[in-house]
């Protein structure tokens, strides 16, 4: 076959995130979201963990270096059209990711700031909170805080539905012009959304019902990543965040009734297929 029939192309994600060895969140969500819609999937994995659906039982950090390595190989070679950022754990390796996707000149960037695990264990380390602020947010085309970690990155908890909207846009003032500030958080039976799109000054609201079902883990994963895949696709963000949306919503649902593991098993990621 000559170079000229060669003419088909791939929408091509890559994931910067952790792997989860019970292949319910990180890295293996992210590459099971992408294949699911529609995206060549590539993945940097940031650090080794132990766990569950139980929870985090060990972190084992991949030395920086062979992260650089990593990204180098992927972006090199293959490119990106989009790319979803997960778990980054410290300082350093936040230093890293930003530098590399500064010097590929990599447009399209979804940042979900990892701070605690479905389980509650920690994923980030302190001082790595202010290293993510500046190093990363800026870069970064959309992030997908929860309600926790928009509260950590602003310095202050948000307490009622009522100060999402005043939540979002302060976090525009740390150099990412739209904000994705997930609900699910609050104990009052919606799970909706908010998306703060900066340039236009438009909120748009993204209405959620909780789906009754203790497999959530890694949902936070896998809605940045069919996020990163439908921009990947060349949506607009929003367009992109409302078919994120859809999906994430379809995947818990469909996932809901399965039994696997003793405690928060996944979401099903190929619910369109099986």
């Amino acid at each position: 076959m000559t170079d000229k029939k060669l003419k088909k192309k791939y929408y091509r994600a890559l994931t910067i995130a952790g792997s989860d060895s019970g292949g319910g969140a990180g890295i293996q969500a992210d590459l099971k979201t992408f294949s699911a819609n529609g995206c060549y999937a590539m993945s940097v994995i940031t650090a080794l963990t132990a766990q569950n659906t139980l929870g985090v039982t060990a972190i084992h950090p991949v030395p920086v270096a062979f992260v650089r390595q990593q990204i180098e190989a992927v972006l090199g070679d293959i490119g990106a059209d989009a790319v979803k950022i997960g778990m980054l754990f410290s300082p350093e390796l936040i230093r890293c990711v930003a530098e590399e996707l500064a010097r590929f000149k990599v447009e399209e960037i979804v940042l979900d700031p990892v701070m605690v695990a479905t389980s509650g264990d920690k994923l980030l380390q302190d001082d790595a909170v202010e290293a993510l602020k500046t190093e990363l947010l800026p870069m970064a085309t959309l992030i997908t805080p929860n309600l926790p970690e928009a509260g950590v990155l602003l310095g202050h908890e948000i307490t009622s539905p009522d100060q999402v909207a005043s939540a979002a846009r302060q976090l525009t003032g740390l150099g990412c012009p739209d904000i994705l500030i997930k609900g699910g958080h609050f104990a009052d039976g919606a799970s909706d959304d908010l998306l703060y799109l900066g340039e236009e000054e438009r909120i748009v609201v993204l209405p959620g019902v909780r789906i009754p079902t203790r497999n959530t883990h890694g949902t936070g994963c896998t809605l940045s990543s069919a996020i990163a895949a439908f921009m990947a696709r060349n949506h607009t963000v929003e367009e992109a965040v409302c078919l994120g949306k859809e999906y994430i919503t379809a995947a818990i649902a469909a996932g809901a009734d399965y039994v696997i593991g003793k405690g928060h098993g996944p979401v099903h990621h190929f619910h369109e297929f099986f």
